[in-house]
């Protein structure tokens, strides 16, 4: 019987009542991915760009969230189309590209992620688990209604072309970068500066104006709250190992802290 994929990102945004929040996916653990697929959430970043994740880790990754009700994106490290080829063939349906600065950037990553004569995706669902080794099918004829692809805008010179870069035909969405966007503007490790803020804010309405639902890092609740309200479609909120890392040095805290006085040794 012919197999059927699951909708896609950009499918679950044009559905969506609300926006939708999802957490970031660091950790290259498949374990840590289900237990984050199963917490509520609507979507998950599978990050390969910061992350040790490669192509093994992020299959395992992809298959442990399959049986929940959450959508997993894979940030891939660069915008190459051998990269994303790849990603794509291991069953990824939904991309985040980073670094995406100019209109010819974003057009140059949907070439990437459809088959020929519209892109230059390699061909290989015969062997791949993409289109579950030919048991979807016409998966070659309707490749696009199968995969989603965002870009990330994160420069200065990024933001400056957001709506260029929103209205090319096949990008789906516009994912901002705080982080970052505040290092191209000379402010590094200031995300919630009000220039940076200000920045954020005039790509979502340069995204917005284009047609394309637009999203955005926030791990800071009141920041999150503010950009939810200007407008961002979808939001990462947290990730794995930033919960990890906080609530094990609040565990040292409650335990240690107290008993020694205070006094902890710092790694």
């Amino acid at each position: 019987m012919p197999l059927r994929l699951t909708p896609t990102f950009r499918d679950a945004l044009g559905e969506a009542s609300r926006p939708l929040a999802g957490m970031w996916v660091c950790s290259g653990s498949p374990l840590v991915a289900e237990i984050a697929a199963g917490s509520g959430l609507d979507w998950l970043l599978i990050d390969m760009e910061h992350a040790p994740n490669g192509p093994q880790s992020v299959l395992g990754q992809l298959q442990a969230v399959a049986a929940y009700p959450v959508t997993p994106v894979v940030r891939v490290p660069i915008g190459d189309a051998v990269v994303i080829k790849q990603v794509l063939d291991l069953g990824a349906q939904n991309l985040l590209v980073p670094m995406v600065n100019s209109a010819a950037d974003a057009a140059a990553a949907v070439e990437a992620v459809r088959y020929p004569p519209r892109g230059r995706r390699g061909v290989g669902s015969a062997l791949s688990r993409s289109a579950r080794w030919n048991r979807v099918d016409g998966y070659l004829a309707d490749g696009d209604a199968h995969v989603s692809l965002f870009v990330q805008v994160e420069t200065a010179d990024a933001v400056a072309a957001a709506g260029e870069i929103a209205a090319v035909d096949g990008v789906d969405g516009v994912f901002v970068g705080p982080s970052d966007l505040a290092a191209s503007m000379g402010l590094l490790g200031a995300q919630t500066h009000p220039d940076v803020v200000a920045a954020v804010r005039s790509a979502f309405a340069a995204v917005i104006a284009a047609g394309k639902p637009v999203g955005v890092n926030a791990f800071d609740p009141e920041t999150a709250d503010a950009y939810l309200e200007a407008g961002a479609a979808f939001i990462l909120v947290g990730a794995d190992v930033s919960l990890l890392a906080r609530g094990s040095e609040a565990l040292a805290t409650r335990f240690i802290d107290a008993a020694d006085g205070g006094e902890r040794a710092s790694y």
